[in-house]
């Protein structure tokens, strides 16, 4: 085999390889892809449904279904500020602490979800222990770890909601910009539905 053989060996190797990982890039981009755009289906049927009689809970818990499921996350929250106490509560939540953590009051402020409830800023977390915005009393009370997070506003223009939260990516794996840029829509879109919900009761008309 002469050199000029080998050298075409190698760069027809070289090449190969190359081709193969940026088709596993273009897989796993169309795999989010799809995820995303099943998550914005389901919100905007959500949204289109909305009538006098929504169950605004039931409205929420498949918001959030929908939102975990998109980015891989394995628990989360959606936590609703409490407007006599100022307080944020878990009106939502999906994960093995379900049970324990509904209803679960969280003074404004406190951890990072009270900070951004407070700051109305999204925020990325790959270690929450090493972010001293972190509290560790949700955990300690369910006997929880919470290793990663995304946690973004619920916000209208004219006010803070609350707060959505997406804990410990599958696999170990860490939260993206992409996780928290499509959780924001999720929150933006989970604001204007309950807007809407809200609208459509009787109460509001009256």
């Amino acid at each position: 085999m002469t050199s000029d053989t080998r050298e075409t060996l190698r760069f027809l190797q070289t090449e190969n390889t190359r081709l193969m990982e940026e088709n596993r890039e273009l897989r796993d981009e169309n795999a989010t892809l799809r995820r995303i755009l099943d998550v914005l289906r389901t919100l905007q049927d959500v949204s289109t449904s909305i009538t006098a009689s929504t169950s605004v809970l039931g409205l929420l818990d498949r918001i959030l279904q929908s939102a975990l499921q998109s980015i891989d996350a394995t628990a989360g929250s959606l936590l609703l500020i409490d407007d006599e106490t100022g307080e944020l509560v878990f009106t939502v939540v999906e994960g093995a602490s379900r049970e324990a953590l509904l209803n679960y009051r969280l003074p404004m402020g406190t951890g990072i979800a009270g900070w951004v409830a407070q700051h109305a800023e999204p925020v990325i977390v790959a270690n929450v222990r090493q972010d001293p915005r972190f509290s560790p009393l949700v955990d300690e009370t369910i006997h929880f770890q919470t290793l990663s997070l995304v946690c973004v506003p619920l916000a209208t223009p004219r006010k803070v909601l609350g707060v959505l939260n997406a804990l410990n990516k599958a696999g170990g794996k860490e939260f993206t910009s992409d996780d928290l840029a499509l959780l924001a829509v999720v929150a933006q879109l989970a604001a204007t539905a309950m807007e809407r919900a809200e609208s459509a009761t009787p109460e509001a008309h009256a």
